[in-house]
């Protein structure tokens, strides 16, 4: 099964986009993200929620969105992690870190929507003005490129003709919108 998942994950894009199951992407990309999600000795595991809708067959180069959903969810871990800094196991345990992803089509059917959120810090206005912006990161010197959110946006936006937006505040978490034209 994970061979299946990395191959889901990396599948080699052809010139045109296909029909695809968004949540065979997600699932893959969280089992390749497994191992940073899972408990460590200064804090207890990240729990993921899916909150998936019946999604119909979107057409898109799926290798691709799943480097967007790789960015996403890594940099929601990165931001629990950050948040987890100084505070004990149990302080931790007492407030879990939450990913949550939830899917759905739009109200008009055109869109498959996707959204990643987590229940870490969050980011103020002036941050997150910048958060798409090539180079960008908040992360010190060594930890981040500051190329992920530019590139996913790239891909959603140019690649997809969809949106890719964030929805954050300081200390009610970040949340990520991708749309997807359904077909």
């Amino acid at each position: 099964m994970p061979s299946n998942s990395l191959r889901t994950f990396s599948r080699a894009d052809t010139a045109e986009k296909v029909a695809c199951d968004i949540h065979q992407g997600i699932n893959s990309t969280l089992l390749i993200l497994k191992y940073r999600l899972k408990s460590l000795d200064k804090r207890p595991a990240i729990k993921v929620i899916l909150e998936s809708d019946k999604l119909p067959f979107v057409k898109c180069f799926l290798g691709q969105l799943n480097q967007v959903f790789m960015n996403i969810i890594a940099n929601a871990i990165d931001a629990l992690d950050a948040a987890s800094v100084g505070k004990t196991f149990t302080e931790i345990e007492a407030n879990p870190q939450l990913i949550t992803i939830c899917t759905e089509v739009s109200g008009d059917r055109q869109m498959a929507l996707i959204q990643i959120r987590d229940n870490g810090p969050g980011k103020s206005e002036e941050v997150r003005s910048h958060i798409f912006e090539h180079l960008f990161t908040t992360k010190e010197v060594g930890k981040g490129t500051g190329l992920g959110l530019a590139i996913a946006r790239q891909i959603v936006e140019e690649k997809h003709g969809g949106k890719l937006s964030c929805i954050s505040a300081p200390e009610r978490g970040t949340e990520f919108v991708i749309e997807i034209l359904v077909d």
